[in-house]
């Protein structure tokens, strides 16, 4: 994809409707013109990685992920979150929306930090997984649901696009309401690799079709494994994803490149 979205950042990786860039997600938006971006999915880091133990495949396994999802404090984590939205409310175009997925661990600041910079939240969307790890501890209920705020600028001239009609279809002729069910990502779609919090084709592509049309162009700031690229490619969107790990990136291109991966869209 032939861009110049960017001042001076040159892309990883580029396809006919694609570009990947092997970057800090600060500097890569810095870099980025303003109001150029119909549409922004972020999965921000949780800051989950607390030494803690959970559970995957039936053994007991670390929480701790990177250093990247690692964080001093609370006002460090919500200073993070103020810098990255501010950015993106800066390349976004005014009629746009953006998506974010988190847990409790980040997403109430998320929440304020949106409003703070800027943003009216539209929906507040609960994704309940139908098979979450067990919870080893036994000292509190499962954790079984992800939240996924979405939101636009909050001025005078945005007006977000939402294909109603679509969602309702896809939802047997009824309203859709905001309580989304699924699984978690099937194996089938991590054949080319693993991401530690990547997000199902189903999940993005509902994303993308109720908030998109064909053509426009989805960012995606954070973007680990490309499953936003992917769901773009299958549905006709131009993509730009942005992260500073090298094995992400070279697992988004060979994604990218396989991309008709066999899925079913999300119903109900």
């Amino acid at each position: 994809m032939k861009d110049s979205y960017f001042a001076n950042l040159k892309p990883y990786f580029t396809d006919n409707s694609s570009s990947l860039y092997l970057s800090d997600s600060f500097s890569a938006l810095e870099q980025m013109q303003p109001e150029c971006i119909d549409m922004i999915f972020a999965d921000p880091p949780y800051f989950l990685s607390n030494d803690g133990i959970s559970c995957s495949g039936g053994k007991r396994v670390s929480v701790n992920k990177a250093d990247w999802d690692k964080i001093g404090d609370v006002e460090e984590k919500h200073a993070f979150n103020r810098k990255w939205l501010a950015l993106c409310s800066k390349v976004l175009k005014s009629n746009g929306s953006i998506w974010i997925s988190g847990t409790l661990h980040n997403i109430y600041s998320v929440g304020l930090a949106l409003e703070q910079e800027g943003f009216k939240i539209i929906n507040n969307i609960t994704w309940q997984k139908t098979n979450p790890p067990p919870n080893l501890a036994c000292r509190c209920f499962t954790h079984s649901t992800e939240t996924i705020l979405w939101a636009q600028k909050n001025n005078n001239k945005s007006r977000h696009y939402f294909n109603y009609s679509l969602m309702k279809e896809l939802n047997g002729g009824k309203q859709m309401k905001d309580v989304w069910t699924g699984t978690l990502t099937p194996q089938s779609e991590k054949i080319y690799g693993k991401h530690p919090t990547q997000k199902p084709l189903y999940i993005l592509e509902r994303i993308i079709l109720a908030s998109t049309r064909e053509g426009e162009l989805v960012l995606d700031p954070f973007c680990g494994s490309s499953t936003t690229g992917v769901a773009c490619k299958r549905l006709g969107r131009k993509y730009i994803g942005i992260d500073n790990e090298p094995d992400y990136i070279n697992l988004s291109i060979e994604r990218l490149k396989n991309s008709c991966e066999n899925v079913t869209l999300m119903t109900g």
